[in-house]
């Protein structure tokens, strides 16, 4: 055999060697000695393996949950704090600090252990929740907002970190998709657990909540010793400030952390507390770009070393997982924000059944994430699912944009179906995709890179929905309700329509609502469209069966 023949036989990628050269692999001297074998892991099985899933699951659970809970508990909220102007503030405290500190947690995972890594950031977690809990100010509340995102920045790639380095890489897929499924099926009940606490106990536990049940799995993973894939004995011994300071590249960070700030505050200001040509918004768009400049220069000057290496972002699967994933979760939040709109403004349903009526999506979901993810891991592929996924949520969505106000339950249930199947099949894929070519060493920075970039996706989203939605509304109820006022309407909300519009006005108005929730559909259907043809980019690599990369033929 030649050494070219050796050489691909034993290629981390297996038949696909052509495809991926370990030679313009990032950093691929994270790999082992090709002239030492790879070495045996070890992986946790049987109880311990599901009391750690349990536990990471339950955690990025309770994240999802922090995310919206708040929403029907505010106007209590602003009650007991006389604070009206803060309500966008506590949302977005929140939304900032998880942003922006995102790729810095990838740095953290690369060089500290995973275990004590993720227990650190829920305890920063736990502290944000008590200190929202026992607000007795509308500012403190807001701090503890901004600590709780702290917390939560890092706990999302550190549950994604953890199951990498517990089971094999043909078994993930399964793991995470359920986990996944299970933890964004939060952002639905959360509003509805929200406004229950608010009125049959108080808002603080909302925050409250979270304290026994993350003790809980923390206990469990302090009780289990973890596996740990990175090697890190080229780490120093002696870890100075200084030297802290450029592992983890704190300088990319505070020159990225602004531009992230203005970008955000742009997305969450604009159409809403400022037009969108205000001078406001032009300028923190300007200087969000501008501030990025100076950030890329310095990421390419540090190398390897940068807190988004330019070597592990210009791999064409991680950047494509990462257009895919922000394309991916902004189509999820948007349909996941008016599809409770659908529901309540236009069917007249209360919040509470409203999120029944949105059970066929998250169910539909969770089933096809676990059995994608097993099918994914038996066949060592990733890639057909995540075409798949394009396919049947642009199908879905391009269906739900048919809806009106008598739409029968039986099509507006099978429609959700379709969709929240192929969001089950692809919500986990950019993940794989990016753990199955990254060696351990950079795993958490890509991972880290993916759900930055589903938390980025979910804002511009959400804020290009918000303006549809609001121009659409506008133009249609000139068009079907002429003599109803719009800002009646906006100002009022999609529970209380019925309360300020006239009965003869009704349908007129409830047609408007209609309209501009359809035109969000069809924000869903391009966005998913999109995913099909990046679903090529992300590769057609086989899934590894070894650590290490190689592939069991």
């Amino acid at each position: 055999m030649t050494k070219t023949e050796k050489d691909e036989g034993s290629h981390p990628q297996g038949d696909v060697a052509a495809e991926v050269d370990p030679e313009k692999r990032p950093n691929s001297s994270t790999l082992t000695d090709p002239g030492q074998p790879a070495p045996e892991y070890e992986y946790i099985t049987g109880v311990k393996l599901w009391l750690v899933f349990i536990s990471v699951t339950l955690t990025v659970f309770l994240l999802m949950v922090d995310e919206s809970i708040i929403v029907t508990a505010i106007p209590q909220i602003t009650s007991d704090f006389h604070a009206l102007s803060d309500v966008g503030w506590y949302g977005s405290a929140y939304l900032l600090s998880i942003c922006v500190l995102q790729p810095l947690t990838g740095k953290i995972y690369s060089q500290f252990s995973s275990k004590y890594s993720f227990l650190c950031f829920l305890a920063v977690f736990e502290l944000g929740s008590v200190l929202c809990g026992a607000a007795r100010s509308s500012t403190m509340l807001i701090i503890g907002r901004a600590v709780a995102g702290m917390g939560g920045s890092g706990l999302t790639n550190g549950a994604f970190t953890i199951i990498g380095a517990s089971v094999p890489m043909e078994k993930r897929p399964a793991m995470q998709g359920i986990m996944i499924s299970i933890s964004q099926s939060g952002i639905v009940i959360a509003p509805m657990l929200g406004g229950a606490l608010a009125q049959y106990s108080t808002w603080r536990w909302c925050f409250y909540l979270n304290l026994p049940i993350g003790g809980v799995a923390a206990l469990f993973l302090l009780l289990i010793k973890l596996p740990d894939r990175i090697d890190r004995t080229n780490n120093a011994p002696r870890l100075t400030i200084i030297g802290l300071a450029k592992k983890l590249d704190i300088t990319g960070f505070l020159i990225f952390a602004p531009a992230t700030v203005m970008l955000l505050m742009a997305l969450q200001w604009g159409g809403t507390d400022y037009p969108w040509s205000s001078a406001t918004i032009i300028g923190l768009f300007c200087g969000a770009g501008v501030t990025l400049i100076p950030f890329v220069i310095w990421e390419y000057y540090v190398g390897e070393n940068a807190m988004i290496p330019i070597s592990i972002v210009g791999h064409r699967v991680v950047w494509s997982g990462c257009i895919y994933a922000g394309l991916f979760l902004g189509a999820v939040m948007t349909f996941t924000y008016y599809m409770p709109i659908y529901f309540q403004a236009v069917r007249g349903i209360s919040p509470s059944l409203s999120g029944v009526y949105m059970l066929p999506s998250i169910l539909s979901q969770m089933i096809a994430a676990a059995v994608s993810g097993v099918i994914a891991g038996k066949i060592h592929h990733y890639y057909p699912f995540s075409m798949v996924s394009g396919v049947f949520v642009a199908i879905g969505s391009g269906l739900l944009s048919m809806l009106s106000p008598s739409t029968p339950s039986s099509k507006w249930i099978g429609y959700q179906i379709l969709l929240g199947i192929g969001r089950g099949f692809g919500i986990q894929m950019p993940i794989v995709a990016v753990q199955n070519i990254l060696p351990p060493q950079q795993n958490p920075i890509g991972i880290a890179l993916i759900v930055f970039s589903q938390t980025l996706g979910g804002s511009v989203f959400l804020a290009f929905a918000q303006t549809i939605f609001s121009h659409s509304l506008i133009t249609n109820l000139a068009k079907y309700a002429p003599t109803v006022s719009a800002h009646t309407v906006q100002e009022a909300g999609a529970a209380a329509i019925r309360h300020v519009v006239d009965p003869q006005d009704l349908p007129g108005v409830l047609k408007a609502y209609q309209q501009g929730i359809n035109d969000n559909f069809y924000l869903v259907a391009a966005a998913s469209a999109a995913t099909f043809f990046l679903a090529f980019a992300m590769g057609l690599n086989r899934i590894s069966k070894k650590e290490g990369g190689e592939v069991e033929e």
